[in-house]
């Protein structure tokens, strides 16, 4: 059974503040969506993760963000969609985009 606030959106409206995880890089991160100003050539609308890093003072030292996951008629019904996501495969994608980016460093 999935808790209240183990949804993003769920989490977001119990504690009025985006979640943030410790990254596989030991980094701390917040996590929001954002989605497309304007539609593609379908008339859709893209949204994603966005993964704001934190240095040790808490100021924003970085970020990474995910493709689109989510596609919907208008922006709000996008970003509803990943509102959905549990944190848990948040949590996932945010390491998977912490492996991909230290893969592509030389």
């Amino acid at each position: 059974m999935i808790a209240e606030d183990d949804t993003l959106a769920g989490y977001v409206t119990v504690h009025g503040r985006p979640p943030s995880f410790e990254g596989s890089d030991g980094r701390p991160y917040s996590v929001g969506v954002f989605s497309d100003d304007d539609p593609d050539v379908d008339g859709r609308y893209g949204a994603a993760l966005l993964f704001i890093r934190w240095s040790a003072d808490q100021q924003p030292d970085g970020h990474l963000e995910t493709p689109y996951l989510a596609r919907a008629p208008d922006p709000q019904a996008a970003e509803a969609a990943l509102g959905m996501l549990t944190l848990a495969a948040i949590k996932q994608k945010l390491d998977a985009l912490i492996a991909d980016t230290r893969g592509s460093t030389p």
